[in-house]
């Protein structure tokens, strides 16, 4: 009697084909998003653009917490796919940001999405290539969180403030706080507290503990870049309304 050998998923290849399309929709999905509701200039289009893509993350989401919960257990998915990662926050902040327009979900995902997202989408933790499952839930999810942040920035024409980085630094920090204690309790490794994720990033340095105050040296001067353009903005439109 012989087995039929399962097939392997095709390996993920960093900065591939497949790769640097992920890339370029990136910038591509929320660029067309803006522009159809600038466009159109209808609170019932831009209602629709923000439903359909929340969904889309939804479903997203969702199907990869069932799959986990099925294929790997109670025990597995308590301690790695509960939605205490960042990224898995910044997605149910996304929906929400997306169905409330509220100013908080904006401000998170805003700094958290871009500052945090953005590299996973560059260097991602993914070792499934396209077209496995895997690589589109992963893309779908990252992608989704970044493209929602620059959707509400230049579609929806949000824009966060000084007190918005200040708050995002500080939630994050009390994120991690709270997330100390889960950790432990379920030998787990949300946040990255505990270890360092398996990444080409070349900006994760150092080993544990170390990086972890490296991490908030970055996060804090990546969130400073982030506000800097609408900063000058602010500044430059300012200059422009005394002159006239």
């Amino acid at each position: 009697m012989h087995t039929i050998p399962q097939s392997q998923p095709p390996p993920f290849e960093l900065f591939g084909a497949a790769h640097i399309v992920v890339m370029v929709l990136t910038v591509a999905v929320p660029a067309a998003m803006s522009v159809v509701v600038r466009r159109a200039r209808s609170e019932k289009v831009t209602r629709a653009v923000c439903v359909v893509f929340a969904a889309l993350l939804a479903v997203n989401q969702v199907t990869y917490w069932s799959y986990r919960f099925v294929t790997e257990g109670a025990l597995v998915f308590l301690r790695e796919h509960l939605p205490l990662h960042m990224c898995s926050i910044a997605v149910v902040l996304s929906i929400v940001l997306l169905l409330t327009r509220a100013r908080l979900p904006y401000e998170l995902t805003y700094f958290w999405g871009l500052a945090g997202t953005s590299n996973a989408i560059v260097t991602p933790e993914l070792t499934e290539g396209f077209p496995d499952y895997h690589f589109f839930q992963y893309f779908i999810s990252h992608v989704g969180i970044v493209a929602t942040a620059l959707f509400a920035t230049f579609g929806l024409r949000m824009r966060p403030d000084f007190r918005s980085l200040v708050r995002a630094f500080l939630y994050l920090n009390v994120l991690a706080a709270a997330l100390a204690p889960v950790n432990l309790a379920l030998d787990s490794n949300y946040l990255y507290l505990c270890e360092a994720p398996v990444t080409a990033s070349p900006f994760l340095l150092f080993s544990w503990p170390w990086y972890l105050i490296w991490l908030e040296v970055l996060a804090l001067g990546f969130f400073a870049l982030l506000y800097l353009p609408v900063h000058l903005g602010r500044r430059a439109g300012a200059s422009r309304i005394q002159e006239t």
